[in-house]
């Protein structure tokens, strides 16, 4: 009995995978946000999270933006139609992009063959990957020791990309790649939900 119990605990889906993602992206967007000092610090409250405190914006349009987008983002996970989904911050005044966060998603799940049509589940324990997302969301606090200082009024985008054949939303716009001039990278560590491994790039402008 308790064998089988914990086999149905460990079974990750693939809905399940993209939660976490999500949760992950939640989390590490409102990191870089406080971290790069993108909004006040006092607009931010701090939750416990993988073990961590995490500083949360409580922008209510902030975190609106963030949920309507993560919940469509979420589904497209599920249905292994996204690329990476990257955190765009620009000069507010000169529109000019000056640090990308890249998510990058590779879906682990591709060649695993469903049993008797039953849906691909992964049964990778849990608190495994919630100790891969701490030291990930450990070296994005840790990115302000060499990151440029942003001395400008910044503001930021979230975009999302996906195969060809998504049908987008109406009220969301095609947008083309980033480019930052001059661009630096530095490659996180990645962790693995056992269908979906997710690696974290930053790309940032070198002040000369």
């Amino acid at each position: 009995m308790t064998e089988t119990s914990q086999t149905v605990k460990n079974c990750i889906t693939l809905s399940g995978s993209a939660a976490i993602i999500c949760e992950y992206l939640n989390f590490g967007v409102n990191s870089v946000l406080f971290q790069r000092g993108i909004y006040p610090p006092e607009s931010f409250s701090t939750v416990q999270q993988y073990g961590l405190t995490i500083f949360m914006s409580q922008d209510e349009k902030i975190t609106e933006f963030l949920k309507k987008v993560l919940t469509k983002a979420q589904d497209w996970i599920t249905e292994n139609k996204v690329e990476k989904i990257s955190l765009v911050i620009k000069n507010s005044h000169t529109a000019e992009t000056l640090e990308c966060w890249d998510f990058k998603i590779d879906n682990e799940n591709e060649n695993v063959p469903s049993k008797d049509g039953q849906e691909v589940t992964s049964s990778k324990d849990l608190k495994r990957i919630q100790n891969e997302i701490r030291d990930v969301m450990r070296q994005i606090s840790a990115t302000v020791s060499f990151l440029p200082l942003l001395d400008y009024i910044c503001s930021f985008d979230i975009l999302i990309y996906t195969h060809k054949d998504t049908e987008i939303p109406e009220q969301w716009d095609n947008t083309e790649g980033v480019f930052i001039q001059n661009a630096q990278s530095v490659q996180l560590k990645s962790f693995s939900t056992g269908l979906h491994q997710l690696s974290t790039v930053v790309n940032f402008k070198m002040n000369l």
